[in-house]
């Protein structure tokens, strides 16, 4: 890693602390693919984030096995991130070897403090005890557009743990209140912007 990066990052780290959940993804269902390999985006995940996200979904690229793979890659903690929409695939994610697992639209009955908590509205994220991790998501997963409900009116209403999520492209666009952000698509670009801060 490139020293500059390297002194940015611990800067960045101290004051203020945003953890950077650097995204693995090859391919989205809205039609973005990354004109990177799996590994090539794996590597700059790892030089530039303090957790890996690893997608389970083969629609943005991903599977289980690809958690497994990042396992014996890193001992950076990992996020399996997918809809997860049953138990199982959130136990399924954690055998995989994930830390953490992405569960959107629902509180998980099981492993509740592994899971970051995505709701799609703001009256669900109202719902999430604050005591849990959530995840507020910029765009809209039925249509792969903006949503309307915005990052600062998320944070309004949850005291917790709060990760900013898509549409990210540089630190600049990180938002005041953000405990964490997750970049994926802009991942490159993001990189370089710690480099040039």
């Amino acid at each position: 890693m490139a020293a500059g990066v390297e002194i940015f990052l611990r800067e960045f780290k101290m004051t203020p602390k945003v953890q950077i959940i650097a995204e693995v993804k090859t391919q989205s269902p809205f039609g973005w693919k990354s004109t990177q390999s799996w590994d090539e985006l794996f590597q700059l995940a790892c030089e530039v984030g303090d957790i890996i996200s690893i997608h389970t979904d083969a629609r943005w690229g991903g599977s289980f096995e690809l958690v497994r793979k990042a396992r014996t890659l890193t001992d950076k903690p990992i996020l399996a991130k997918g809809l997860h929409s049953t138990d199982a695939d959130i136990q399924k994610a954690i055998t995989a070897g994930a830390d953490y697992v992405l569960v959107v639209g629902r509180i998980p009955a099981i492993h509740e403090r592994k899971c970051l908590i995505e709701p799609l509205t703001i009256a669900e994220l109202k719902k999430i005890p604050s005591t849990l991790k959530a995840v507020w998501n910029s765009r809209d997963l039925s249509t792969g557009g903006m949503k309307k409900e915005t990052f600062e009116q998320a944070r309004e209403v949850f005291s917790g743990w709060l990760c900013q999520a898509s549409n990210i492209q540089t630190i600049k666009d990180i938002k005041v209140g953000a405990n964490a952000v997750l970049v994926g698509t802009h991942l490159s670009e993001f990189a370089e912007s710690l480099l040039n801060r």
